[in-house]
């Protein structure tokens, strides 16, 4: 059985701002509160989240980007989970397509549905208000 997540989001500025704010290790550092490594090439590594999440990047482009997840709790042998964004210029802002394939069960799976939100858009959304960025 597949565990897989697609979600949207909207964020209120140009899909080349949202590209930066999840690619640039200094930007992911400034609205996650945590340190972050971000190569961002194909190969590149990435680590989010005080390595919560670690993983390498597959693709990247001007408007999509494409990455290996694993979550550190995550038993050993557990396949890494893909991450896939899709940025959509949209009323002024940028729509996210996000699709989250190959979480290892059901509970990861739903624990990540609120999780994209709780940690990751809201708090970049939240960032991108208060700088006026």
């Amino acid at each position: 059985m597949a565990y897989d997540l697609a979600l949207e989001f909207y964020l209120p500025v140009a899909p080349d701002k949202v590209m930066r704010l999840l690619t640039e290790p200094e930007l992911i550092k400034a609205w996650s509160e945590n340190d972050a490594i971000f190569e961002n090439r194909p190969g590149g590594k990435v680590e989010l989240f005080d390595s919560w999440v670690s993983g390498e990047v597959i693709k990247t482009g001007n408007d999509e980007l494409e990455y290996s997840w694993t979550v550190i709790e995550w038993d050993e042998g557990v396949q890494p989970s893909i991450v896939y964004y899709k940025l959509v210029a949209e009323q002024g802002g940028t729509r996210v397509d996000l699709k989250h394939t190959g979480l290892p069960d059901e509970e990861e799976m739903n624990k990540h549905e609120s999780g994209w939100m709780q940690y990751f858009f809201g708090p970049m959304e939240n960032y991108i208000l208060e700088n006026d960025f």
